[in-house]
């Protein structure tokens, strides 16, 4: 029964990390829009500031060269991590790992693929900022 348990546990985290911050940004947004709808309903004038928050998140999103560059590199970068991790760990007990090192570079190509992808798409981006 305590194996489940901490199984459960691992996994419940996992997904607590991955699910909570967007649950929260999500929270923060609905109760901005409730105060603009709020605001709108009294004939409140909304003020530049307001605006200029509310589209910064919009316009953090679009895509750009630099931002398609800059994940490209950091894939790349990972891909070539797991790759040299393979390659150290063949050598842990001698001879008879050495076949570890393909199916680690295997997972490693992986993001190493989309990384040469996003750098590609960065010299056909016409937005460079």
């Amino acid at each position: 029964m305590q194996p489940v348990v901490i199984v459960f546990i691992i996994f419940a985290s996992v997904v607590a990390i991955i699910l909570g911050p967007s649950y929260l940004k999500s929270r923060e947004k609905q109760a901005m829009q409730d105060i603009v709808r709020t605001a709108i309903d009294k004939g409140q004038p909304m003020p530049p500031e307001m605006i200029d928050a509310l589209t910064r998140e919009a316009k953090a999103r679009v895509p750009s060269a630099s931002r398609d560059l800059r994940v490209g590199v950091i894939l790349l970068a990972i891909s070539i991590g797991i790759a040299l991790f393979g390659y150290a760990f063949s050598f842990v007990n001698g001879v008879e790992e050495a076949r570890a090192v393909f199916p680690i570079v295997g997972m490693g190509a992986i993001p190493g693929a989309v990384g040469v992808a996003f750098i590609v798409l960065s010299f056909f981006n016409k937005n460079k900022d």
